[in-house]
């Protein structure tokens, strides 16, 4: 069978996470006020849609995963998002 998967080859190392912002928080619906307070980091990231202001961030290996949990954690303790990590390292858990 062509294009059947049977294995992974490598991680890359990266991790992902989704962030929405909070509509009565501080940032609103904004999808850039979000990527404003994660832009120290340099992460690379997506919004879903206009409807649905989703972002899905890149945290590449060797990022600075503990201080992205740490503002992730502020955030969403403060209410400006909530966030979920589709996709997570040893490194990114153990940080």
């Amino acid at each position: 069978m062509r294009g059947l998967a049977v294995g992974r080859v490598s991680s890359s190392g990266n991790c992902t996470i989704r962030v929405v912002p909070v509509p009565t928080g501080s940032l609103g619906r904004s999808p850039q006020a979000v990527h404003q307070r994660l832009s120290v980091f340099e992460l690379g990231g997506e919004v879903l849609s206009d409807d649905f202001p989703m972002v899905a961030f890149t945290a590449p290996a060797g990022a600075d995963f503990a201080g992205i949990k740490t503002l992730l954690a502020q955030g969403q303790t403060e209410g400006w998002w909530h966030y979920e990590v589709g996709c997570g390292t040893d490194e990114w858990w153990n940080a």
